[in-house]
C-alpha cells in the first residue's frame, strides 16, 4: 500500500509564512510519504497556471514522490455565474492542469448547495439532473486525457452517502466514481461505517482524516470546535487520535477490492508536520494489522 498526503495538511505553514507551496513536496517526502496530493495550486503573482503546474511536477521528480491527485473547487448550480456549460469548460481547464501536474485524478465539488431563498422550495432532488449532467460531460473530457474524475462527500450538501452514491449511479461511467474521506461523514451526522460500507464499491480514491467527536446534547466546547449539519461538534484530530473508526472503514474498503492510494489529509490545531508524522505511523500499523 502506498501511502500520499494532502497538501491541505501542511496549509498552515504557508500561512504562517513557514513555506511556500511548492516546498510542500519536499516535506511530505521528508515525512515519509510516497506521493502529494495538491489541494488546489496558487502560483505565485504574474506565473501562469500551467506553467506553475510543470513547475510542481518537476519538483515531485526531483524529490522522489509522486503527484497522486489534484482536488479543485466546483459549483454546478452557481459556478460560473449560474451558466452550466462555461462552468463545464472551467473544469475541462482544470483537467488540462491536472495532466501537467502528473497526477491520475482529479476531485471537484459538486455544489454548496441552493442559496437562501431558492432553498425554500428546492433540495437535493432538483439539483441532482443537473449535478449528473455537469459531472458527467467533465469526466468524459478527462476520460480522453487518462485521467479519473470522483465526487468526494464534502460541501455538506452533496455529503451523504446515499446522495454521493446517486449522483455515481447517474454519471454511469466507469471514469468516475467516490473519492471517500472516511471522517467527512461525521460533518453530516452520518455513521463512517454505515457510509463508506455504501461507497465502498464505488471508490476511486481515499482520504483518511480523523476527529473528536461532542454530542450536541452536551455543553457546547468553546474553542476549536465547528458545528455539523445536525448540531453535533468536530474538532480535526491527528489520526488514531480521535473518534473516527480508521480501521473499521478501512477494512471495509480493503474487502470491497480497494488497491489504490490512500491520502492523509489532517486539519486539526496541532502542529502540523509532527500531526502527519504521527498520522502516516498509525496509517502504516493499521494497514500493516490488516495484511494490506
Amino acid at each position: 500500500m502506498k501511502f500520499a498526503l494532502s497538501s491541505y495538511s501542511l496549509s498552515s505553514l504557508v500561512g504562517k509564512g513557514e513555506a511556500t507551496e511548492k516546498e510542500l513536496i519536499k516535506i511530505a517526502k521528508d515525512l515519509g510519504f510516497d506521493g502529494i496530493e495538491f489541494a488546489e495550486i496558487n502560483p505565485p503573482e504574474n506565473k501562469d497556471k500551467k506553467e506553475y503546474a510543470k513547475e510542481l511536477k518537476a519538483e515531485c521528480e526531483k524529490q522522489g514522490i509522486t503527484p497522486v491527485q489534484y482536488s479543485v473547487g466546483a459549483d454546478f448550480i452557481y459556478g460560473s455565474n449560474g451558466d452550466l456549460p462555461k462552468e463545464i469548460e472551467r473544469l475541462k481547464g482544470e483537467i488540462d492542469i491536472a495532466v501537467l501536474l502528473g497526477v491520475k485524478g482529479m476531485r471537484h465539488d459538486a455544489t454548496g448547495g441552493y442559496n437562501d431563498e431558492d432553498k425554500k422550495f428546492k433540495g437535493f432532488q432538483q439539483a441532482l439532473p443537473r449535478l449528473i449532467e455537469g459531472y458527467k460531460a467533465v469526466t468524459e473530457y478527462a476520460k480522453e486525457k487518462g485521467i479519473f474524475t470522483a465526487i468526494e462527500n464534502h460541501g455538506y450538501f452533496c455529503q451523504d452517502s446515499d446522495r454521493v452514491e446517486k449522483v455515481i449511479t447517474g454519471v454511469c461511467n466507469e471514469n468516475f466514481g467516490a473519492q471517500v474521506d472516511i471522517g467527512n461523514f461525521l460533518c453530516v451526522d452520518e455513521n463512517p461505517v454505515t457510509a463508506v460500507s455504501r461507497l465502498a464499491p464505488f471508490a476511486k480514491y481515499v482520504h483518511v482524516k480523523d476527529f473528536h467527536v461532542k454530542s450536541g446534547s452536551e455543553f457546547p466546547p468553546q474553542d476549536g470546535f465547528f458545528k455539523t449539519r445536525g448540531g453535533n461538534y468536530l474538532r480535526g484530530a491527528v489520526l488514531g487520535h480521535g473518534n473516527v473508526p480508521v480501521l473499521q472503514t478501512l477494512e471495509i474498503l480493503k474487502g470491497a477490492g480497494y488497491n489504490g492510494w490512500i491520502t492523509l489529509e489532517f486539519e486539526g490545531h496541532e502542529e502540523a508536520k509532527q500531526a502527519c508524522k504521527w498520522g502516516l505511523n498509525t496509517l502504516k500499523k493499521i494497514c500493516d494489522c490488516l495484511e494490506w
